[in-house]
């Protein structure tokens, strides 16, 4: 085959353009694909581990609630521990003043937590309380709610449900 060294030097430049312009568009669907990919923090759980509910301590008092879960799974989970007060299907709704949550810290004080509100629902976020178990490991979090005196959502009563969100 008798090909000219101007040729042959075109074919080179166009085969590598080509590599190159392949390597290009690679990297930016790879870029495009990491940038639509979401955080954790803003990503739905998988699905939820239900804990056994309690009710809502009467107004004045305190009492702990627990939300265990063990990763009996091969791999890494992140998991996110949640508790919701709901309050009576009649009403009346409880609002955020109505309740103290507070969460025990690993050296053994009580933390604040912020409590959200949705239609008859208060629950803890879940963004700042991710954890990832490794395979055999269990998490605990205790938690500590304390209803305030009687005010309109305190008084019908109500029920507490400890959860664990699961990811992934």
């Amino acid at each position: 085959m008798n090909v000219s060294f101007k040729k042959s030097r075109g074919l080179l430049v166009c085969a590598a353009l080509a590599v190159t312009l392949t390597g290009v568009v690679a990297a930016g669907t790879a870029v495009a694909a990491a940038r639509g990919a979401k955080p954790l923090a803003d990503r739905a759980p998988a699905g939820f581990a239900e804990l056994p509910p309690g009710p809502l301590p009467h107004p004045g008092e305190s009492r702990a609630f627990t939300a265990t879960y063990r990763n009996d799974t091969p791999a890494r989970r992140t998991v996110a521990p949640q508790l919701l007060v709901l309050s009576p299907d009649a009403g009346p709704f409880l609002a955020p003043s109505d309740v103290r949550l507070e969460r025990r810290a690993a050296d053994g004080h009580w933390e604040d937590v912020p409590v959200r509100t949705t239609t008859g629902t208060l629950y803890t976020g879940l963004a700042g309380a991710h954890r990832t178990l490794p395979p055999g490991a269990t998490l605990t979090e205790v938690y500590r709610l304390t209803v305030a005196g009687a005010g309109a959502g305190t008084r019908a009563g109500g029920t507490v449900r400890p959860r664990v969100a699961l990811y992934g």
